[in-house]
């Protein structure tokens, strides 16, 4: 059987339960070497057979995917969760066309380790409802109704993928379709790793106070992350819900 999982954003032991325990009974490990923190391949046993993909293709991937008898555990080991930004799609239709089963183990996606890091949640009572996560087009477009420019206007908590290296182009964007120069923004790069860094500012200043970092990290742009909430419903005695009557 073959398994795509998600490592997690970094640390080794943020990875699932289900995802550790299919390492642990893996014959080959495929992962993103780049991206993958190497203490995960210490889950594997002996004799199992690691795979770096940073050089692979898709056809070389799927042909090591597909090498092992159906009998044997065969790990695609992606970074953060599979479903964001991990490029598995086209692998499970490779597999669907060549009749091969697998399963999806969803991870902690660095989305979530960003958050931890800051102590911050996306979605606040009067503050926004709404997380849009999403990435400035570079050398892999995206569709033009999706444009920063046009997701800035509705000022929504943000999170944005593969985007710090062009920071002060982003940044402009997000101010020209709404965002107030004085923003909150940060950057965490490599959320949950050893060498984790975190760079608070605003639209205004974070494109210079953040010029060393060049990948591998997250920019979160937002009101969320000025500290400032509304208390919610959820837990206001006045407020009553299916589990608990409103007290005066």
């Amino acid at each position: 059987m073959i398994y795509f999982i998600g490592a997690g954003p970094g640390a080794a032991d943020l990875i699932t339960v289900r995802g550790m325990n299919c390492l642990k009974r893996a014959d080959l490990v495929v992962y993103a070497g780049s991206l993958v923190n190497p203490e995960l391949l210490t889950y594997c046993p002996d004799g199992c057979e690691r795979m770096n993909s940073a050089s692979m293709t898709l056809e070389e991937v799927v042909s090591a995917l597909t090498s092992r008898p159906a009998e044997q555990v065969v790990v695609r080991l992606h970074t953060g969760d599979p479903s964001i930004y991990g490029a598995n799609r086209e692998q499970m239709d490779a597999l669907d066309r060549l009749g091969h089963a697998y399963e999806v183990v969803p991870g902690v996606s660095s989305l979530n380790a960003a958050a931890a890091a800051l102590n911050v949640e996306y979605t606040l009572p009067g503050v926004s409802q709404t997380l849009i996560v999403s990435r400035m087009a570079g050398r892999t477009p995206v569709p033009e109704r999706e444009n920063i420019r046009s997701l800035a206007s509705h000022n929504a908590s943000m999170a944005l993928f593969l985007s710090v290296s062009m920071l002060g182009q982003l940044c402009a964007e997000l101010i020209a379709g709404g965002y107030r120069p004085d923003t909150a923004a940060a950057v965490v790069y490599k959320a949950t790793w050893p060498d984790q860094e975190i760079i608070n500012g605003t639209l205004e200043t974070l494109p210079g106070l953040a010029a060393h970092i060049g990948r591998t990290a997250l920019v979160l742009v937002g009101d969320f992350l000025n500290g400032t909430v509304e208390r919610s419903k959820l837990y206001d005695p006045a407020f009553s819900h299916m589990f608990r009557e409103a007290k005066s």
